[in-house]
């Protein structure tokens, strides 16, 4: 995957610079312990785990004769399963970090189309331009939201952006919601125009033909076949579903944003003369932060995104290996007079995303 005519360039690293040193010491790290960097027994088992989560409360649903309050339940679960599904198995696929088996890789990425998603825009969205230009204003759409929230300075401010420390929650919300009627749609025509993704005449067709079966797929298992089949009025049934979107975008957008959209992280614009000041990694470690590395409750369930400077470093990484080369990471970092940025706790992190909401509300 290819963006064509990249705004922004980064320069090389030198021979003995923090991106050398470092990817030597990971991958000596993995083959002084002889241990393949993708997928483990554990990371199979989490799959099995999260997968579960979100499809035995749907077959529940279908078949278990549930009552109204049950079915709301049910559905609440689901949204969990499909936050886990997102976070700690489709993501790691779609980066090829899963496996060394492109096909294993490609099949577990296509549980995106479980939750309401597309492989191909995400790979576009998140590996090729959130991953390159991190942070960067007009190239990483990780940070838009189609100007309902201002999360960076250069951002247009609107009278209403003085409300988002109240709204921003509700907006979350409807993440995945988007992804399911609007956004995948929109993101596939502006890529092929803007030669972005390596999308050929032909090749669009077959996208084309792809997003519209899987979302009349995914429409008809978890829509039409619930009405159908769940005993209580239609209403609750539509109520559930919204629910468990709602509660799959709420999770997927705070464990994103505290990572990037915190006080302590850079923001940048695309540079007047095309090139960045930072070589990559270095972009990298200014314009992302972890948080909550010392839980394992988090680290399992969100997918190791909690330890995001090692995921935007090592992507291809499975991220049960993140708690080990993080320590790799930030001794390096430190080495070479880099920030390594952290918070704590869930809730520290939460508090620097609310302050950068906060103060992005403010008229410039």
């Amino acid at each position: 995957m290819s963006t064509a005519s990249p705004k922004v360039r980064f320069p090389r690293p030198q021979k003995e610079s923090f991106r050398t040193t470092l990817t030597k010491r990971v991958k000596d790290y993995f083959e002084d312990n002889k241990i393949s960097n993708k997928a483990n027994a554990a990371m199979v088992l989490k799959t099995i785990g999260m997968l579960s989560l979100y499809l035995v409360p749907y077959f529940f649903l279908l078949f278990g004769q549930p009552s109204v309050a049950l079915v709301l339940l049910l559905f609440f679960v689901m949204g969990f399963g499909m936050s886990g599904i997102g976070m700690g198995v489709m993501h790691d696929a779609i980066h090829g970090a899963y496996a060394s088996n492109r096909h294993i890789n490609k099949w577990l990425g296509a549980t995106i189309y479980l939750i309401s998603g597309n492989a191909a825009n995400w790979r576009v969205q998140h590996n090729v331009l959130h991953h390159t230009f991190t942070n960067i204003q007009g190239l990483d759409e990780d940070m838009e939201s189609s100007g309902i929230i201002r999360m960076h300075p250069s951002q247009k401010w609107q009278k209403f952006h003085r409300f988002q420390k109240i709204y921003y929650p509700f907006v979350y919300g409807i993440l995945t919601i988007n992804w399911l009627a609007l956004k995948d749609f929109k993101q596939l025509i502006q890529y092929y125009k803007r030669g972005v993704g390596g999308h050929t005449a032909e090749s669009i067709k077959k996208e084309w033909v792809i997003l519209v079966f899987t979302k009349a797929l995914y429409f008809s298992l978890f829509v039409v076949l619930p009405l159908v089949l769940i005993p209580v009025a239609w209403y609750w049934v539509l109520l559930g579903f919204f629910l468990m979107h709602f509660t799959a975008g709420v999770v997927l957008s705070y464990v994103f944003q505290l990572a990037h959209m915190v006080e302590g992280v850079d923001n940048m614009d695309i540079p007047e003369s095309g090139m960045a000041e930072d070589e990559w990694m270095e972009h990298q470690l200014r314009t992302t932060a972890d948080f909550a590395k010392g839980s394992r409750i988090v680290n399992w369930f969100v997918g190791g995104l909690n330890f995001q400077v090692e995921h935007h470093l090592f992507p291809t990484v499975c991220h049960v290996h993140y708690p080990a080369i993080a320590k790799i990471v930030k001794k390096t970092a430190l080495e070479f007079n880099l920030p390594y940025k952290e918070y704590h706790r869930v809730s520290d992190a939460l508090k620097a995303h609310v302050s950068h909401l906060k103060k992005m509300s403010l008229q410039p």
